[in-house]
């Protein structure tokens, strides 16, 4: 039986790895990502215990200006800081964004050249069986020539 060769698949293997390849820098990206918002939780807690610090330095009974001055200062910053991190990790969403789609692309390039050497191969199989039945029905005509030599 003859072995199945598709032609195109070298240009499969190249999708494969392309693919593979963004999947690697998809990933890259998230956990860049995550470590972004990772960074800005950390700015919106530390801003929460600002709040809180502020509050309580407030309900004391001597009221130290200098604390609470500089307890309204640190929770400016935290806004500031938080602004800018959001931003980054604004830019950190579009750029995963332009990768999955990049992804997206590349796995259907994939799909379609799989859809293509499935076809090349259901249609290697179709002549494979219509060799086969050539074969089968050149024994058959033979075998029933040579019994009908012997028969005379």
């Amino acid at each position: 039986m003859a072995r199945f060769n598709y032609r195109m698949q070298s240009v499969l293997n190249i999708k494969q790895q392309t693919e593979n390849q963004t999947k690697m820098e998809f990933a890259l990206a998230q956990a860049e990502l995550n470590k972004q918002l990772d960074i800005l939780d950390e700015y919106v807690n530390r801003k929460a215990r600002y709040i809180e610090e502020g509050e309580q330095l407030r309900n004391e009974e001597s009221l130290k200006l200098q604390d609470i001055l500089d307890n309204q200062y640190a929770t400016a910053q935290m806004d500031v800081m938080i602004r800018q991190q959001s931003m980054v990790v604004q830019q950190y969403e579009t750029r995963l964004e332009r990768v999955r789609v990049k992804l997206t692309r590349n796995i259907q390039e994939r799909k379609m050249q799989e859809t293509l050497r499935d076809r090349a191969f259901a249609e290697f199989l179709e002549e494979q069986k219509q060799e086969e039945a050539k074969e089968n029905d050149q024994r058959t005509s033979f075998t029933y020539g040579q019994r009908q030599k012997e028969d005379t």
